[in-house]
C-alpha cells in the first residue's frame, strides 16, 4: 500500500502529521505552489540586495550573541556559514531516537518553508532529502537553553546536509558524505544567514514535544479505560460518571472522561444504585476529575505547540512583502517550554491516581473481597506467594520518579553567551523531563494492565458476572490494551 504525501510549504502542518513522518507513514515533498516558491525565491534576493546597500544583518555581516558588535569582512561571509555550524556541535549525551529525529528535521523544515528566513530552495530540499531517504543525523539531546533557539542541537543538522559528521543510514552508522553519494544527493555551500535559518530555532524542543504530546494523549485514553477495568474489578459504584451528574461542571475534558469510562461501564441510563457503596474512594470516584485535566491541557498545548510548529521562529526574520529585516528574539522557547512543564505535571498526576488504585486493588481492607496482593495461591501455597506485592512496590517507584520530576524547567533559566542571552526558556529540557515522565507512567499503566487482568480473572473464578461494555468481550478488551502500548495510531475509543 502506497503512503500518502504531506506537502510542506505555506500551508498549516499540524501535530498529527509531524507524527506520521516521525513514524514514516507517510512521505513528505516540498510543494509546487507558485506563492511558496516565489517567496522563497525572493529571501536570498532580499538580503544580496541589502548587502549591496551596505545594510546591517546580524548573523550576515556581524558576530554572533554579545559579539554582534564585531564586523564580519565581506571576504570572509562565505566561510562564515560554515564556521557557524561547525562551532556550536558541542552537545553531548544520548542521542535523539530515529523518530525524534525525523520530527525534529520535519519542524525545521516547516518552519524555513514559511519564507521568512532567507534561505534557498535548495537548502529546503536539503533537508526534505533527508527525511525522504531516511538520513538521520546522530544529534544528541543534551546542550540546549532554549534560546537562541536550540542551537546545538540544530546544528547537526545543519553539518549533515553539508557533507560533514555522521548518520544513521540503513541501520549503519556512516560517513555523511557516503550516503549522500549513495542516494544521489549534493552536499550544499551555505550562503549568507542559511546557517542561522538552521540552527536559530526552536525545532528540536518542538519535535520532541510533539511526539510527547502525541503519547501523552494515548495515555490518557489508557488511563481511562484501564480505571474503567479498576472499577469492574474492584466492584464499585457504577453511578458516579452518570451523564446529568457531569452536567453540573462543564470542563469538556472531565465530560469526555467520564463519558468514556460511562461507557466502558454500559451505563446507558441513569439508574438508582442498588448494592454499590454509595461512594468509593476518590482514586476511582473522582478520575474524571484527575484524567480530564490531562485532556483539558492536551486540548490546550495541542494549539501551542502546532502555532510554534508553523512558526517562523529564527532571527533575524526576513520580510520580502516589505523588503525589510526584522531583529528580535523569535527563536525563544517559553511556549513549547510551558507546554511541556504543563502536561508533564498533569500525566504524573494520573501516573499517582493509577498509583492509588492499585493500593486499593492489593488491599484486602478495600478491594471488596479479592485477596491480599491479588495472589491466585491457595492452601498452603498462599504462605509463598506474595502475588503482586513485588509489582506494587515498583509502581509505586516508578511513580515517585514522575512525581519528582515535576518541578518546571522553566524556573532553571540561566544568564550564559556573556550576559547576552541573560533569560532563556529551557524549552528543550522541558520537553526531554516531559518525555521521561511519560516513560514513568507507560510503566505504570502497564502495571495496571497486569493488576485488572488479575484482578478480573480472581473475579471470575469467585462466579462473579463481569459487566463490561455491550459489544466487546473482555479478554479482546484487554488484548487491545496491552497492543495499544506501543501502537498508532493512539485511539483506543
Amino acid at each position: 500500500m502506497s503512503l500518502p504525501t504531506a506537502y510542506i510549504g505555506l500551508n498549516h502542518i499540524d501535530i498529527e502529521t509531524i507524527g506520521q513522518i516521525a513514524n514514516m507513514k507517510c512521505k513528505i515533498a516540498l510543494s509546487d505552489d507558485d506563492c511558496f516558491v516565489n517567496k522563497i525565491t525572493k529571501g536570498p534576493q532580499l538580503i544580496k540586495q541589502l548587502l549591496a546597500e551596505g545594510r546591517v544583518i546580524y548573523g550576515v555581516t556581524t558576530g554572533l550573541g554579545a559579539s554582534c558588535e564585531t564586523v564580519v569582512e565581506a571576504e570572509l561571509m562565505q566561510q562564515y556559514p560554515n564556521n557557524v555550524i561547525q562551532y556550536h556541535g558541542s552537545a553531548l549525551g544520548p542521542l535523539f531516537s530515529p523518530e525524534e529525529t525525523r520530527a525534529i528535521i520535519a519542524a525545521r523544515l516547516v518552519s524555513l518553508a514559511k519564507g521568512n528566513s532567507g534561505v534557498r530552495m535548495e537548502l529546503l530540499q536539503a533537508l526534505a532529502c533527508l527525511l525522504q531517504h531516511d538520513i538521520l543525523p546522530r544529534i544528541p539531546q543534551e546542550g540546549s537553553v532554549g534560546a537562541s533557539g536550540d542551537l546545538s542541537h540544530l546544528s547537526y543538522i545543519g553539518a549533515v546536509i553539508c557533507g560533514f559528521r555522521t548518520v544513521n543510514y540503513l541501520g549503519k552508522v556512516m560517513k555523511t558524505s557516503e550516503v549522500l553519494e549513495i542516494v544521489g544527493a549534493k552536499p550544499i555551500v551555505l550562503e549568507y544567514k542559511e546557517a542561522l535559518g538552521i540552527i536559530n530555532g526552536t525545532s528540536a524542543m518542538t519535535g520532541v514535544a510533539i511526539l510527547a504530546w502525541q503519547r501523552a494523549q494515548r495515555l490518557s485514553q489508557l488511563a481511562t479505560r484501564v480505571t474503567a477495568l479498576a472499577i469492574t474489578a474492584l466492584k464499585g459504584n457504577r453511578y458516579h460518571y452518570e451523564k446529568e451528574l457531569f452536567e453540573v461542571k462543564n470542563h469538556k475534558g472531565m465530560q469526555l472522561v467520564a463519558e468514556r469510562i460511562r461507557s466502558d461501564l454500559s451505563i446507558s441510563a441513569p439508574e438508582y444504585h442498588t448494592n454499590e457503596r454509595i461512594q468509593d474512594r476518590y482514586s476511582t470516584r473522582c478520575a474524571p476529575h484527575v484524567i480530564g485535566v490531562l485532556e483539558d491541557v492536551l486540548s490546550f498545548t495541542k494549539g501551542v505547540i502546532e502555532t510554534e510548529l508553523n512558526s517562523t521562529n529564527d532571527n533575524p526574520v526576513i520580510d520580502v512583502n516589505v523588503g525589510r529585516v526584522y531583529h528580535g528574539g523569535m527563536f525563544y522557547g517559553g511556549h513549547i517550554a510551558m507546554a511541556m512543564d504543563t502536561l508533564k505535571v498533569q500525566v504524573a498526576s494520573v501516573a499517582d491516581l493509577l498509583d492509588r488504585q492499585m493500593a486499593i486493588l492489593v488491599n484486602t481492607n478495600y478491594n471488596n473481597g479479592l485477596p491480599a496482593d491479588l495472589t491466585g495461591a491457595t492452601g498452603s501455597r498462599k504462605a509463598i506467594n506474595h502475588g503482586l506485592k513485588g509489582l506494587q512496590v515498583t509502581m509505586s517507584g516508578w511513580t515517585a520518579e514522575a512525581l519528582k520530576m515535576c518541578m518546571p524547567a522553566t524556573v532553571f533559566s540561566r544568564s550564559t553567551e556573556s550576559h547576552n542571552q541573560d533569560k532563556v526558556s529551557m524549552g528543550t529540557i522541558a520537553a526531554r523531563d516531559c518525555r521521561r515522565v511519560i516513560e514513568l507512567t507507560e510503566q505504570v499503566v502497564a502495571g495496571m494492565l497486569i493488576a485488572v487482568r488479575q484482578a478480573l480473572d480472581l473475579r471470575l473464578k469467585q462466579g462473579e458476572a463481569i459487566k463490561f461494555t455491550d459489544d466487546i468481550f473482555l479478554e479482546p478488551i484487554l488484548r487491545k490494551l496491552i497492543e495499544s502500548i506501543n501502537e498508532m495510531p493512539h485511539s483506543i475509543y
